[in-house]
């Protein structure tokens, strides 16, 4: 039953994920259109649900039930992510594919060790976000956080697992390849989440 409900808030995470895609996919301006991902990060840590790329920033900090919910939340995000596809598919918004399409390609076109570190340096954008969030004293402080972690991976171009499944869903570009480039990229993700915090927990102690 515990599963279950992780499987579910990982699912709406993957869909606030998702949503951020749309707004993003839908704005001429790559700035503008990073700085209203965030509502994807913002929803998610504002309303708890399981993201694989902030839980995994804190494996390291918890049991190894903790640790074997990890794929749980991954395929929840999947669903997640793939769900706000469909719902957009059946709107007139369906023209953003054809952006999702264009992402996609460049990630199918891309190397696995590119895909790898632009993957590891997304989750130390989300780890500072996710972080800060989590930990800093000022209210304001909580949500710029937030703000600059999403606007940071996106603008520097990093990989984000659970956006990139959105990207595939929306394109309808599933493949071997694309499957084979989602699971580097959460490699990435995750040697990246947890780099930081092994590294300050080394530091402080």
């Amino acid at each position: 039953m515990k599963l279950l409900k992780v499987f579910l808030s990982a699912v709406l995470a993957g869909l606030s994920i998702g949503l951020g895609g749309v707004a993003f996919l839908s704005l001429e301006s790559k700035v503008i259109g990073a700085a209203v991902f965030t509502v994807g990060l913002f929803t998610v840590c504002t309303m708890g649900f399981h993201l694989y790329t902030g839980k995994v920033c804190y494996a390291f900090d918890n049991d190894a039930a903790y640790a074997k919910s990890l794929p749980v939340i991954w395929l929840g995000n999947l669903c997640g992510a793939g769900l706000t596809a469909f719902f957009v598919r059946m709107t007139r918004n369906a023209a953003i594919a054809e952006k999702a399409m264009a992402l996609c390609s460049a990630k199918l076109d891309d190397s696995l060790v590119s895909l790898f570190f632009l993957g590891l340096l997304c989750n130390i954008f989300i780890y500072i976000a996710v972080e800060g969030y989590k930990n800093n004293p000022h209210e304001a402080g909580k949500y710029l956080s937030l703000f600059f972690g999403v606007m940071g991976f996106i603008l520097c171009g990093t990989e984000h697992c659970v956006a990139d499944m959105f990207y595939f869903w929306m394109a309808g570009a599933w493949s071997i390849q694309a499957i084979l480039r989602i699971l580097v990229i959460t490699l990435g993700n995750s040697v990246g989440g947890i780099l930081l915090p092994l590294c300050r927990k080394y530091i402080n102690h």
